[in-house]
């Protein structure tokens, strides 16, 4: 008897296929390039592009830090923007002295009938063992205010245990602001920046 049974559907359909184009579709912070903006996302259009300036953090490091930050918010036509940042410790000469914080995510609206309402969810994680959900809402067309509903994280990970975040275009330029908690601790300013349109 063999000691290999023979699969009885037969091998794969792909087993022996060719190779597979590279993905097809793209996505975009500039609005003028790639697919429409999908129109659940029209409330959130003055966020979408890509972003760099400088900022301020905290809470739970011991000392206050600079650090300057790229965030790219995008779209590819579906009803979410793809939320992508990082960011780099700077000396007291502005100067790069070693990456830190990097982030992924997804903003959505929650939908009715097909339509968007100010409604907000968002999905964020880090390599820090951190995932957070986070539910709240658009505030006209140029603030989103956000706070997690539910925060998971690995065996080593962050302790985080809450976190509120509030994003605002002023004067052209994103503004935001991230307070957290840690364990049993308040909830303490954690970062907060500045950053300038550089393209979109």
């Amino acid at each position: 008897m063999s000691d290999q049974q023979e699969n009885p559907l037969g091998p794969p359909p792909w087993l022996n296929a060719p190779p597979v184009d590279p993905y097809p579709y793209e996505d975009t912070h500039d609005l003028r390039q790639g697919a429409d903006l999908n129109p659940a996302l029209l409330g959130l259009l003055p966020f979408v592009g890509l972003w760099r300036g400088r900022g301020q953090g905290g809470f739970p490091a011991e000392k206050d830090y600079d650090f300057a930050q790229e965030v790219r918010i995008s779209h590819d036509g579906r009803p979410f923007l793809r939320f992508e940042s990082r960011s780099w410790l700077l000396d007291d000469e502005s100067k790069p002295i070693g990456e830190w914080s990097v982030e992924s995510g997804f903003w959505r609206p929650v939908l009715d009938d097909g339509r968007a309402t100010d409604e907000m969810e968002a999905v964020m994680v880090n390599p820090d063992g951190v995932a957070e959900i986070y539910v709240g809402k658009t505030i006209g067309p140029t603030r989103l205010e956000i706070e997690a509903d539910a925060i998971a994280y690995t065996p080593t990970g962050q302790h985080l245990t809450g976190s509120q975040r509030i994003f605002g275009i002023v004067d052209g330029a994103l503004l935001y602001a991230q307070f957290v908690s840690i364990d049993k601790s308040e909830i303490k300013p954690h970062m907060s920046a500045r950053l300038l349109r550089v393209g979109g």
